[in-house]
């Protein structure tokens, strides 16, 4: 899989020493309120955001994948992080420390340039998720979903395979139960939109776009 992000950085190439950590499913990344001291990015996998009021009220801030970065707010000064970040699934980071990262950005103007473009890009990308929750479909949104997942929005023009994918996961992204998710990924897979491979991995075609304008 590639390593570049939507914004075209290379990052491994770009920060070599950057450690390499692969989370489990359900693994902690860091937690809320954890010393905010790394950069993370993703290089395959599916990381959760969440956020857990001073009440005790949890809620799922986002969902990232690969070519994304996350507890960026480092950068800045923030002294802890704002969220707990939860691999999903088998998922691979690179992190690099606070210190390289600013001297990085401050040394290489195009890499600076282009992770500010990618911020803005992932902000975006955050309305549109907003969007999609409060007027679309569960269907829509599943469909939305696996088409990020298989990073058609960045360009890839490969047909991905996914491992490690359940209905329960999906279920959680959309924000809907496990039975009508098996029931729009039933009538996906009948469609030629995904196809379940004899591994267990799921592939996900381009022809999946059909149903975001229906």
């Amino acid at each position: 899989m590639s390593s570049k992000n939507k914004s075209g950085i290379d990052f491994p190439s770009v920060l070599p020493s950057a450690r390499e950590i692969e989370y489990p499913p359900n693994g902690t990344i860091f937690a809320q309120e954890d010393r905010c001291t790394d950069v993370h990015y993703i290089r395959t996998g599916v990381v959760k955001l969440m956020l857990v009021s001073r009440r005790g009220r949890s809620g799922i801030l986002g969902f990232l994948g690969p070519g994304d970065f996350f507890g960026e707010g480092c950068i800045s000064g923030r002294a802890s992080y704002l969220t707990s970040a939860i691999a999903l699934v088998p998922t691979l980071v690179n992190v690099v420390k606070q210190k390289q990262m600013i001297e990085i950005l401050e040394k290489e103007p195009q890499v600076c340039a282009r992770f500010i473009r990618y911020l803005l890009a992932r902000n975006h990308r955050i309305e549109e998720d907003l969007i999609d929750h409060l007027f679309n479909s569960c269907e829509r949104r599943l469909a939305r979903t696996l088409l990020l997942l298989a990073q058609y929005d960045k360009g890839s023009t490969e047909e991905l395979v996914l491992s490690q994918m359940t209905h329960d996961t999906l279920a959680e992204m959309v924000g809907s139960t496990r039975s009508r998710v098996s029931v729009f990924m039933s009538k996906f897979r009948k469609l030629g939109f995904i196809h379940y491979t004899r591994a267990g991995g799921l592939k996900i075609y381009r022809s999946l776009t059909q149903v975001l304008e229906e």
